[in-house]
């Protein structure tokens, strides 16, 4: 026969296993709350972006990186552990963006090489037009910024120089190879040539707000290192 001690335990029992319902719809509640929200990772390194252009690295705070992307200052520091760290991964972004000009131009198996080189050059000369020739090439910027300051900052710009001069390199040659251009000089050191002038055509190109020294150089280069053989 039950007592009222029974009833009690019953009682008890049942009140605890709902508890332990509500608690365990609050938790997956909680936790999906927390995975569905979207990472303000992606939003800081594309407002990093921006930023650097507008300010350079100096110039960029925190907290205008953050204010550009709508996101809490404290955040920052929750996905990077430095600025410098962030600057880092805001050039990888870039170069991986600017490799897609240089496949587009370089790949492009209907030009020669040598008017492959060329039509890379005239890429980017649009991409800059579009932007009204105030905003250059972040790597050219970063490479007269931080080098001094920052180590961390210089061994990937040069790390990515190298990188970069590859595929111009292994167009040269095949221009070389073709009779299109001089072979006098070892497709690596012509690379290096054309990616470190064109960058300094760019940063006059930034101080004059206009296109001359881009097209001074085109013309130039192209009509003497790179001058097509007859």
């Amino acid at each position: 026969m039950c007592t009222g001690h029974c009833y009690t335990f019953t009682h008890r029992s049942q009140f605890g296993n709902k508890r332990r319902e509500e608690l365990d719809k609050q938790y997956v509640r909680t936790y999906c709350i927390h995975m569905s929200k979207p990472s303000l990772r992606e939003d800081i390194l594309n407002a990093g972006l921006k930023v650097m252009f507008r300010s350079g690295y100096q110039g960029a705070s925190v907290r205008d990186i953050c204010a550009a992307a709508g996101a809490p200052q404290g955040s920052f520091t929750n996905h990077f552990r430095s600025k410098e760290a962030f600057a880092e991964e805001v050039l990888d972004r870039y170069f991986a963006h600017t490799k897609g000009f240089v496949k587009k131009a370089l790949d492009d198996k209907s030009l020669s090489p040598r008017q492959r080189l060329k039509r890379y050059l005239d890429i980017i000369s649009g991409v800059l037009e579009a932007a009204k020739w105030n905003r250059g090439c972040l790597i050219g910027d970063l490479s007269l910024e931080t080098t001094s300051q920052s180590k961390l900052l210089r061994k990937r710009l040069e790390a990515i120089f190298e990188e970069w001069r590859i595929p111009f390199a292994s167009c040269i040659a095949e221009a070389q190879s073709a009779g299109e251009i001089d072979s006098t000089f070892d497709p690596l050191d012509l690379a290096e040539f054309l990616l470190a002038s064109w960058e300094g055509a760019i940063l006059r190109m930034k101080v004059e707000r206009g296109p001359a020294a881009l097209e001074r150089f085109k013309n130039i280069a192209f009509q003497t290192v790179f001058k097509e053989q007859k």
